[in-house]
Order: C-alpha cells, then sequence, then structure tokens
C-alpha cells in the first residue's frame, strides 16, 4: 500500500472538508441548505486554522 505524506496544513484542511460535508448532510434538510451550511461551516474551519495559526506566530516572536 502507498504511503501518504500530508503536511500539517494538508491534514488540516482535509479534516475541514470532510467534517463540513458530514455536518452539511446530516444537519440540513434540503439540498440547498445542506451546501450553503457546508459551505459557511468550511469557512469557519478555514479561518479558525489561519487565525490560530497567525496566534502561534505571534506567540513565537
Amino acid at each position: 500500500m502507498p504511503k501518504m505524506s500530508l503536511s500539517h496544513f494538508e491534514a488540516t484542511l482535509l479534516f475541514s472538508i470532510l467534517a463540513s460535508v458530514v455536518l452539511g448532510v446530516v444537519t440540513k434538510r434540503t439540498d440547498r441548505e445542506r451546501l450553503r451550511y457546508g459551505l459557511y461551516c468550511l469557512a469557519c474551519f478555514a479561518g479558525s486554522i489561519f487565525g490560530a495559526g497567525w496566534v502561534m506566530y505571534f506567540m513565537h516572536l
């Protein structure tokens, strides 16, 4: 089996995408609501990733 090597950012982004899909599918009733909520969750996850990254960067200075 081939080995998959992901950076920390890629692994976190992959988790964000998968979690957003699951949250969108299980929490909303219509396809439009699912898509909008999934994109909203993805934006929140991505924003949190970048926000936490900048906080760690400034703590390191």
